[in-house]
């Protein structure tokens, strides 16, 4: 009992150990992080590893220091070389730009810490095959931040996959649009418009999702590419009133083959009127078929072919929130959905529970494995837009 009548103290637990993070960059994805980090302890009690914010890195010094402030990040650097010097960070959270994956990662492994980097894992593939290397040379932890195998929905589409209920696999198809590059909103020149700093356009910002959702629901790698792209405005402002050349792609689509032959298409755009974040994919099998829609994120569409009475057959709508289902437990009563915030939280514990249990990150999560396998796809797609041929993806 305490000195106040009626309070109690918790009772001792378990203390789990500590993991310095240190993450490079601060917008869009160094928030999503920095959020999960912060909220995955308490949700996810007990957590395998509590994190502590040790660093955020980011160039403009005024902006990164408002940020760390934010967030709780005990200090700041303008410089990740000299924030992959301090010892008190033991992983590496990559969530920069396409063009800084490569070095700090790599410079991360030889240090010895473990490494999470934002997708796509590299402009290319060769870049990533470095990547790569680096890691398994250094025997560090490597994770990609495909965040959507951790949504409940997709996990549970992969569990029905795996259970064999589905049967033989016909079709894989996705589509992931978006259309934040069209008009009204006059997006100006930012940098993944730009081929040196992003490698690919709508590619790697969105293609990149789809090709991991399908490696990794199919479980085979994809065989052959026959794609086309369009960059459809060749030119924006930049904010200095000049103008910035668009050399990435606007959009493609693709048709692809497994290698356990299941046949499959892809495609992306950002000049998608109206879609503001669709992901959808669907599966067709033997015994049903499974689809999903991001912007309808807490369900899944199953068909079963032998539903009885036959009237009443066709897809019927789950709604992925009971606890049952995967990480629910953690969350709300069932019918109470969550949100695209919660696919890194539930992403950050299994890479804390990989780090502090010596556990694979595959094949639940993508390690740099699978990142270097789907940018050996993106290649494909744009060798097969350039020759306009179809190209064999060598692995």
């Amino acid at each position: 009992m305490s000195d106040r009548e009626g309070f109690s103290t918790a009772p001792e637990t378990h203390t789990p150990p500590e993991i310095g993070i240190g993450m490079l960059g601060y917008a869009f994805m160094g928030r999503a992080h920095s959020n999960a980090f912060k909220t995955m302890p308490y949700m996810m009690y007990p957590p395998p590893a509590v994190p502590r914010l040790i660093a955020l890195c980011g160039r403009d010094e005024q902006a990164v220091a408002g940020v760390a402030r934010q967030f709780g990040y005990a200090g700041y650097y303008t410089d990740w070389r000299d924030m992959l010097a301090d010892d008190r960070i033991a992983l590496f959270d990559n969530g920069g730009p396409n063009n800084v994956h490569a070095d700090p990662c790599i410079m991360a492994a030889e240090a010895g810490k473990h490494v999470f980097c934002e997708k796509p894992l590299a402009r290319t593939a060769e870049e990533a095959k470095a990547m790569l290397d680096a890691v398994q040379k250094a025997n560090v932890k490597h994770m990609v931040a495909f965040n959507y195998r951790f949504v409940p929905a997709i996990r549970q589409a992969y569990n029905l996959i795996r259970s064999g209920k589905l049967g033989r696999i016909y079709h894989f198809r996705a589509t992931y649009l978006q259309d934040w590059l069209t008009p009204p909103y006059h997006t100006p020149w930012l940098w993944r418009l730009n081929r040196a700093i992003a490698g690919t356009g709508a590619i790697g910002d969105l293609g990149a999702h789809i090709i991991d959702l399908g490696r990794f629901l199919v479980g085979a790698e994809i065989k052959t590419v026959a794609a086309r792209t369009q960059t459809f405005v060749t030119e924006r402002e930049k904010p200095n009133g000049d103008l910035g050349k668009v050399d990435v792609d606007d959009a493609f689509a693709a048709v692809i083959e497994f290698e356990n032959g299941v046949l499959g298409t892809l495609e992306s755009s950002r000049f998608a009127t109206g879609r503001k974040n669709y992901n959808l994919w669907e599966i067709n099998a033997e015994h049903g078929s499974i689809q999903f829609n991001l912007e309808r994120m807490n369900e899944l569409g199953v068909y079963w072919v032998d539903d009885d009475p036959p009237e009443t057959t066709g897809f019927h709508d789950v709604l992925v929130t009971d606890e049952r289902h995967p990480w629910m437990d953690h969350w709300w009563p069932p019918g109470h959905i969550i949100g695209w915030e919660h696919t890194f939280i539930h992403e950050i514990y299994h890479l804390l529970d990989c780090i502090v249990h010596d556990n694979p990150i595959a094949p639940y999560a993508a390690d740099f494995e699978d990142g270097y396998r789907g940018a050996v796809v993106a290649d494909a797609i744009v060798e097969s837009a350039r020759t306009g041929r179809q190209v064999d993806c060598s692995y």
